[in-house]
């Protein structure tokens, strides 16, 4: 494009372990433009951006602002030449005001001290500019997640800058939060602000940006007007493949209750009910989905039926047995299977083996023992095939787990969690930050599982195409509570999801006399 603000051309960035992160690339941006930057997951996105953002060197290429080579040595130095960056995970300090946490690094002072009431003045005025509802006093802790997205953005907003880097800007955020958003990015574009739009929602890359450059395996495979490709092409171009984007499935047939709920209450150390009195039944053959802003219970939920946390109240049974007093390995034992929400957490042990973290809930038992020690050609076995079965990008099966991209790592913990043998699958934000190849296959065995194997699946999401696309009845959490049920989801709107997960709407308890 003639009117580029930025051109990197032929960066290539190899690790020190001679993992080719990117080979190659070129990559431009036009003033007045949002442009989307796709790819799976290892595909090369991060690794790229943190080369713009001075957080990584590359062994190769150059680096053009506004027609001037720049060699970015830090994020500082990236900043003060206008860039800036706008995290997946907040980086906000919650104790503090908006304004504080705006001003952090670019404080106003007063003499020697920090002039708050400026930062005030300064944080709002640009607030208003760009229609961010926001008050510039408020303490970050008490903002929503959307609001807390707009304070991220005015934080590089505040410096100056003219190319934002926006990573997975939507991931936790409502239909109503995404369009604001978005009417908020229009502004800033029309603004000069030039976007790159990191997202693997590609109905979102096709109705906000102009262009699309798509990352394959560390390498560029092109630069496409939006308005020339449909999301069934921009998912091909990504993974070399057709990707079915709808999930075809049978009405469920349904069985024996697997989970059943009463009355559950959740207390936090304040005292505060973080969940109030939930009571639902999940049955063999379907897979129930929750929604609901994040922050309302859904993680509480998931640590009480998983074992990793204790609730005040009510009953919760698994394949008949209470699983209260429980361990986290009893409670599998019962039946159990879970894919965590944070894969890095709870999900796999980083610095163990790929092999080791496949086999993790079951070499204890007699089948992988041989005598006193454990059978390694067994787990050596059954390793390489889930390897090979997943589709797992690494060395092989002795390669560290932290070693592999983030949907590697999900592929691991899936590998694990779907050979189970368990009937009750618990399935907490199984694709976030995941490729649309690798969303794709978990999300048809999570259905799979519920047809074909009788599994009760339990899917909690912040993805609500996901939820409306995988789950057969669809609950809504709002406060810790249940306050909306539909018999089916495919039936619901991302619109009327959206109004009951913000509070606007409740359902009464006969409306949802049941459907629970």
């Amino acid at each position: 494009m003639a009117d580029e603000v930025l051109r990197m051309e032929h960066i290539t960035k190899i690790y020190s372990n001679g993992f080719i992160a990117n080979q190659d690339v070129t990559f431009g941006v036009g003033k007045n433009e949002i442009h989307a930057l796709v790819g799976e997951n290892g595909a090369g996105k991060t690794t790229l951006m943190k080369v713009l953002f001075g957080m990584e060197p590359s062994q190769e290429g150059k680096i053009f602002i506004n027609g001037q080579e720049e060699k970015l040595q830090n994020p500082l130095h990236a900043i003060s030449k206008g860039v800036g960056m706008v995290h997946q995970h907040f980086m906000l300090l919650p104790s503090l005001t908006v304004a504080e946490n705006v001003t952090l690094g670019v404080e106003p002072t007063k003499g020697a001290l920090y002039d708050f009431d400026r930062a005030v003045k300064e944080t709002q005025e640009i607030a208003d500019k760009y229609n961010f509802d926001i008050d510039a006093r408020a303490r970050v802790r008490d903002l929503s997640v959307g609001q807390m997205q707009k304070v991220e953005i005015l934080k590089a907003l505040i410096k100056g800058v003219k190319i934002l880097i926006m990573d997975e800007p939507t991931a936790v955020l409502t239909p109503q939060e995404t369009q604001e958003l978005f009417e908020q990015l229009f502004i800033l574009r029309d603004d000069g602000v030039s976007i790159i739009f990191i997202s693997h929602k590609l109905e979102e890359v096709m109705h906000i940006c102009s262009r699309v450059t798509v990352l394959r395996h560390g390498r560029s495979m092109g630069t496409y007007d939006t308005s020339e490709l449909t999301e069934a092409s921009l998912s091909k171009l990504m993974v070399g493949r057709d990707v079915v984007l709808k999930i075809e499935k049978e009405a469920p047939k349904l069985g024996k209750s697997v989970v059943s709920i009463r009355d559950l209450v959740k207390v936090d150390t304040t005292g505060k009910k973080v969940l109030d009195g939930i009571s639902f039944d999940i049955r063999e053959g379907e897979v129930v989905g929750i929604a609901g802003v994040e922050g309302n219970g859904q993680t509480e939920l998931s640590q009480v039926l998983s074992g990793l946390g204790v609730f005040a109240g009510g009953t919760v049974e698994l394949n008949g047995t209470p699983i209260k007093g429980k361990s986290v390995r009893e409670i599998r034992d019962l039946g159990m299977a879970y894919i965590a929400e944070d894969r890095m957490v709870e999900g796999v042990a980083g610095n163990m083996s790929i092999k080791m973290n496949i086999v993790a809930d079951r070499f204890t038992k007699k089948d992988f023992k041989k005598g006193l020690f454990m059978d390694a050609k067994k787990i050596n076995d059954i390793a390489d095939r889930y390897i090979r079965d997943f589709e797992i990008a690494c060395d092989n099966r002795d390669q560290p787990v932290r070693m592999l991209s983030g949907g590697n790592i999900q592929k691991v913990v899936v590998a694990r969690e779907f050979t189970s043998g368990a009937n009750f699958l618990l399935a907490c934000q199984p694709t976030r930050g995941i490729d649309v190849g690798t969303a794709e296959m978990i999300r048809k065995t999570i259905v799979r599982k519920a047809r074909e194997e009788k599994v009760g699946a339990l899917l909690i999401s912040a993805d609500l195409n996901e939820v409306l696309e995988c789950s057969d009845r669809l609950l809504v959490m709002h406060k810790g509570k249940i306050v909306a049920a539909f018999p089916k989801a495919n039936e619901v709107s991302e619109e009327t999801l959206g109004e009951y997960m913000l509070g606007v709407k409740e359902m009464t308890a006969e409306e949802m006399e049941g459907l629970l």
